[in-house]
């Protein structure tokens, strides 16, 4: 399991000094989070680093009764994988429950 760090708008997994792999979200007024960019580096690529950051975004809607719209490819496909997802999913203007 990688060591996810948060900062305002984003999860990310560094080392080296660098970031090696992040998720980027915009909260709207909606109390929607919009995630707009995945990154995996090489070096972590294949080890489901982007995966993990996909469900941190989750874990954190859930704690704190938001609702996400996966604009960037990559999440997207993981709502799509994981359809247990769906609750925090805002789809048509609304959160489904």
């Amino acid at each position: 399991m990688l060591q996810i760090s948060s900062d305002e708008g984003r999860f990310y997994v560094s080392g080296d000094g660098e970031d090696l792999a992040e998720i980027t979200y915009q909260l709207d007024p909606s109390n929607t989070m919009i995630v707009d960019h995945t990154y995996v580096s090489e070096q972590l690529r294949g080890q489901g680093a982007g995966e993990q950051l996909v469900k941190a975004v989750v874990d954190k809607a859930r704690d704190e009764g938001l609702t996400i719209i996966p604009q960037c490819s990559y999440a997207a496909h993981q709502f799509k994988k994981h359809p247990e997802y769906g609750d925090v999913l805002k789809e048509n203007g609304k959160g489904q429950s």
